[in-house]
């Protein structure tokens, strides 16, 4: 019988995926893709791998932009630390590499939003580095290949899981039998139906050999789900709304987003105090729910229509953004599916202002 390893290799040779536009020998393009499928599927990264690729064609363009620039082509993907990490990290490679990624991985682990696993594939992709990934299509293949108890998220597993990776690389080929357990997760030994009668793997998997493979990995502990509630002010002038650059830290970190309302505040007195504007009317919006990793948000916002402000009155931390140009601002992605119906019906244009209190 073939090493783990081997079986692999073969098996990605004949049937893994090999037209993805990241599989080539350049390190740049290899770390932005790593990056990018962090807990996101390959066809949502696709179309945000391409436009990045076009307004950053390599390292230099990407550190010498603004952070802002970034979180607006960044915007709808989630998970926005990855794109504040991607621009840092851009930044640190030309600083302290001299504009090219390092072949160590114990050094490419060091630089901002690379961790052990993402380190290895970009060494292994890149340089042919012998170096174990243990991504979570990684876990779950070894869990049930080798019938390994545990969530894979506490420590002690973890390291288990680790050493095995690390056991089980081939001397050779290590970027085909890395980019074959990443396939083999993704497209046969899937979290939900796997696809056990095409595994390679089939013939010597615990857990298809003991019934476990639905049981394993082991689940995360339940926890409880804390739902926050929180007021938006959509605010409306000219067509265009109040947008707040969020601080660098917490949700949506440094992305624009609308204005938080006190929960006890009247809209309009707050709206006037804060930004000196001049308030005509306020009016619920329909609400939105948004499910973060820890918590859930329920959205209220709340339309205030008010008299556009002199020119030149926004300030660094807020803008006044055209409903028509919303894909040129750095939204989450809750925010634009707020603001996007706004902008299709034209309900808050000058010629339609009118219509303020309609609602959504």
């Amino acid at each position: 019988m073939n090493t783990f390893a081997e079986t692999l290799i073969a098996w990605q040779r004949e049937h893994g995926r090999h037209g993805l536009p990241w599989q080539v020998d350049d390190a740049y393009r290899v770390w932005l893709s790593e990056i990018m499928l962090q807990q996101t599927q390959v066809d949502t990264v696709l179309p945000y791998y391409a436009r990045f690729l076009a307004r950053f064609p390599d390292l230099p363009s990407l550190a010498a932009a603004p952070v802002e620039d970034v979180l607006t082509l960044w915007s709808g993907l989630g998970y926005y630390a990855r794109a504040r990490n991607l621009h840092k990290c851009a930044r640190a490679v030309m600083a302290q590499h001299g504009g090219r990624f390092p072949a160590d991985p114990a050094v490419l682990a060091e630089l901002p939003g690379i961790g052990r696993s993402t380190a290895a594939a970009i060494s292994a992709f890149s340089y042919g580095t012998r170096a174990a990934i243990l991504d979570g299509n990684v876990k779950r293949v070894l869990a049930r290949a080798f019938g390994i108890d545990g969530f894979p998220g506490t420590k002690p597993v973890e390291n288990r899981l680790w050493e095995l990776a690390e056991s089980l690389l081939p001397e050779r080929d290590v970027d085909i039998y890395t980019q074959a357990q990443m396939d083999l997760g993704a497209t046969v030994c899937t979290r939900g139906r796997p696809a056990c009668t095409r595994c390679p793997l089939a013939d010597r998997c615990v857990a298809l050999r003991d019934g476990r493979v639905g049981e394993l990995p082991t689940p995360r502990p339940k926890r409880e789900t804390r739902t926050r509630e929180g007021r938006f002010a959509v605010v409306l002038a000219d067509g265009a709304v109040l947008l707040e650059r969020r601080p660098p830290s917490g949700i949506w970190g440094g992305l624009l987003s609308l204005p938080e309302l006190p929960e006890d505040a009247d809209t309009a007195e707050w709206i006037a105090g804060r930004y000196g504007l001049q308030v005509h009317s306020v009016s619920p919006l329909g609400g939105l729910r948004h499910v973060f990793t820890h918590f859930t948000l329920e959205m209220r916002p709340e339309a205030v229509q008010v008299a556009p402000p002199p020119p030149g009155a926004a300030e660094s931390e807020h803008l006044w953004q055209p409903l028509g140009r919303l894909d040129e601002a750095a939204l989450p992605a809750p925010v634009r599916k707020l603001l996007e119906p706004l902008a299709a019906r034209d309900l808050f244009s000058p010629a339609g202002g009118a219509a303020a209190g309609t609602g959504g």
